[in-house]
């Protein structure tokens, strides 16, 4: 396994990543967006890859606190490819997105994962990980 920085030339293994997260999308649109990203000195993206494929990626943006000193990380997509999980993929993305978050100098980590009952695995996964469950978060469209 391997884990590396995700480049444009990634687009169409993130594209079906992202699908997979459950947000349907395009190679064109997720390359307008991807191209936002890399634009970003504030984000960083990973991409896990096995026997050669690339099957995770793990999105992550550097956010200030309004009520203290300093800056943390914020997880905004993990996903492993659904034929292979359970292989230690997702915990080497998590373990390599601690790790830059520490080298920048985060005071802390955190990400929101959905309440769907599909996810149940994935809460089971961020808890065994040192993960604590601490809010509930809302949001509205906009448009």
């Amino acid at each position: 396994m391997e884990i590396r920085e995700a480049t444009v030339n990634d687009i169409e293994e993130l594209t079906s990543l992202i699908e997979q997260l459950g947000y349907p999308s395009t190679i064109e649109n997720m390359k307008t967006r991807f191209s936002n990203i890399e634009s970003s000195p504030d984000y960083h993206t990973l991409l896990a890859s096995y026997d050669g494929k690339i099957v995770g990626m793990i999105g992550m943006v550097k956010g200030y606190y309004y009520e203290m000193d300093g800056f943390y990380v914020r997880i905004v997509a993990l996903v492993v490819d659904s034929n292979y999980r359970s292989k230690g993929i997702g915990k080497k993305l998590l373990e390599n997105a601690e790790s830059w978050a520490r080298k920048i100098g985060a005071t802390g980590i955190g990400l929101n994962s959905g309440s769907r009952p599909e996810r149940e695995n994935a809460h089971r996964f961020y808890k065994n990980m040192g993960y604590v469950e601490k809010s509930i978060g809302f949001a509205k469209n906009l448009i």
